[in-house]
């Protein structure tokens, strides 16, 4: 809920609902750097959880490279930037095929992708679901050199989690960028009911590091929210 609006600042009012994004965002006030308003029906809770995944899987799509009737791998794709992924990249006519544990198989499925899991055994499945023109690794789980040889092309991959990817020739894209226009499309995307990212678990601010304790276990589905 906007509280007080800059000087200069056009578009938007006191008491308007918006999320976005900003720095020192763990507060009760902070200043967001971008905004959009609200769709109907999403409740902070839920649209704390889209600006961050959003901007980041729409980052990652573009810097893959991968287009309309191709198919994308998403290692680790059960999380919010990989749900963020999977949705997005089903709007733009791109196949997906996803790796994600045991309990998150019916999950990936829902979103739209081709779902198998990453234990032993997992990139014959994957060659058995499909011809893998570009593949993001979201998880860091050291599955770089496996990622390369499905797609056949280092410059088809990029990570956001194995620092070591470079060393390989892959493009590694932790860092949050800048995407004109994403949280535009993620309102568009939501509105039409083509983007939806579960919450997972709540935490109070008090619990900050116990929600990125969490976060670093893995096998999250959706997103993990802080609540001031």
């Amino acid at each position: 809920m906007v509280d007080e609006v800059g000087e200069g600042v056009k578009g938007v009012e006191v008491g308007d609902r918006v999320f976005g994004e900003g720095a020192d965002t763990y507060a009760e006030f902070a200043v967001l750097s971008a905004w959009a308003r609200m769709p109907e029906g999403l409740a902070f809770e839920e649209a704390a959880g889209y600006p961050s995944v959003v901007e980041t899987a729409l980052r990652i799509i573009r810097e893959v490279g991968v287009r309309p009737g191709q198919t994308l791998l998403v290692s680790g794709a059960s999380g919010g930037v990989g749900s963020a992924v999977l949705q997005i990249a089903r709007a733009r006519g791109i196949t997906v095929i996803g790796t994600a544990g045991a309990a998150n198989q019916d999950y990936l499925r829902g979103l739209g992708a081709l779902a198998t899991t990453y234990d032993e055994g997992w990139v014959e499945r994957v060659r058995r679901l499909g011809r893998v023109d570009a593949a993001l690794d979201l998880a860091g789980s050291g599955v770089i050199p496996e990622l390369v040889e499905l797609t056949g092309d280092p410059r088809k991959v990029v990570s956001i989690a194995d620092l070591g990817a470079p060393q390989l020739g892959v493009r590694f894209s932790g860092v949050a960028g800048s995407v004109p226009d994403a949280l535009s499309e993620a309102v568009d995307l939501i509105s039409r009911g083509g983007l939806h990212i579960p919450v997972e678990k709540s935490y109070s601010l008090t619990e900050a590091a116990a929600a990125h304790a969490d976060s670093r276990a893995g096998h999250t589905r959706g997103r993990r929210v802080l609540v001031v």
